[in-house]
């Protein structure tokens, strides 16, 4: 009996690398559990990954999420972007569909009321006072210069860390906006610098925080920079070059050689699929917990197997794996 489940990520543009990240982690995944054989209700399982693109952006996330829908999946893993995963929690909860992201961290996306929907990251406001408080304690800022891409995760994430500097004892000077399709920073750029700030936070990803590095270099910016998880990634180390000495960004979670299942999780998803980016343990967490739900439950039937998703207690890659919902 095939059974599928669906993958939304951004598998073309910017973010691609990111997207295709997610998809090789939830598709490891699944090729294992079908190499295995499992058998749920009676009946020998095979699992299918339906991958689709929502290309980051909301609009098409919910296109896809009710093309998913339609093609009767019994779960999502998804969305890659909280930009993404919060309209498209709409979609699955009004059809009953489990949604367990990889990496959506804005608060809102678990915050609306929406039983079908699941993450195995962290959120924005734990990962926000971090930064704040980090950039202050830390790094020793007293002035701080904040930018975001003004997306769900961009915007929120930034929100928390202006929070967490002002609850610290420093001070925001400049507070500056861009999207997460641009590539020239030169202007908001020159703006900070006459702040003179000791640090630059900026809430987005990497393919905007790369150029945006190599520009303060060019600008003789002498302010160091802060990002969060959407710049821990392989990508933005290749792209910003020898800009990125001195960069300091959070990890979603422990490195992955420390993770308790992260050094084999490395050897088998590099000979496989190449370089890691950053949330492909995720995503690999995310679908293993998904299926221990529906063999918890018996059934791979949404209805049934969703109650089984807050009992879940699973030993993952990226460490325990449970949800409190």
């Amino acid at each position: 009996m095939i059974v599928k489940i669906g993958l939304v990520a951004p598998l073309t543009g910017p973010q691609a690398h990111l997207g295709r990240d997610n998809d090789n982690g939830a598709r490891l995944a699944l090729d294992e559990i079908n190499a295995r054989g499992i058998v749920i209700g009676g009946k020998k399982i095979r699992f299918e990954l339906v991958s689709e693109d929502d290309q980051a952006d909301p609009k098409t996330a919910t296109i896809v999420a009710q093309k998913l829908v339609d093609a009767h999946v019994k779960g999502v893993i998804g969305h890659l972007n909280s930009g993404t995963s919060i309209p498209a929690s709409k979609i699955y909860h009004d059809a009953g569909i489990p949604q367990i992201s990889p990496s959506a961290t804005a608060v809102k996306y678990t915050a609306q009321g929406f039983k079908t929907a699941f993450r195995v990251m962290t959120n924005d406001r734990q990962q926000g006072k971090v930064l704040g408080r980090f950039a202050v304690r830390k790094m020793g800022a007293r002035r701080v210069a904040i930018i975001d891409d003004r997306t769900a995760y961009g915007q929120g994430l930034a929100d928390e860390v202006e929070r967490a500097v002002r609850a610290a004892g420093g001070e925001v000077v400049a507070r500056e906006y861009t999207t997460d399709r641009a590539s020239d920073f030169l202007a908001i750029l020159t703006a900070i610098k006459a702040k003179n700030p000791d640090v630059i936070f900026y809430g987005g990803m990497d393919p905007q925080a790369a150029p945006m590095v190599k520009q303060m270099q060019t600008l003789g910016v002498k302010a160091r920079f802060l990002g969060g998880d959407g710049v821990m990634t392989a990508n933005f180390l290749k792209n910003a070059g020898k800009s990125a000495a001195g960069v300091t960004a959070s990890s979603p979670g422990l490195p992955l050689d420390v993770m308790p299942g992260g050094k084999a999780f490395r050897e088998k998803f590099t000979a496989k699929y190449g370089q890691i980016q950053t949330y492909a343990p995720y995503a690999y967490d995310a679908a293993m917990a998904m299926v221990e739900a529906m063999k918890r439950a018996d059934s791979v039937e949404p209805a049934r197997y969703l109650p089984e998703i807050g009992r879940v207690r699973l030993n993952g890659v990226t460490g325990p794996v449970s949800f409190d919902a």
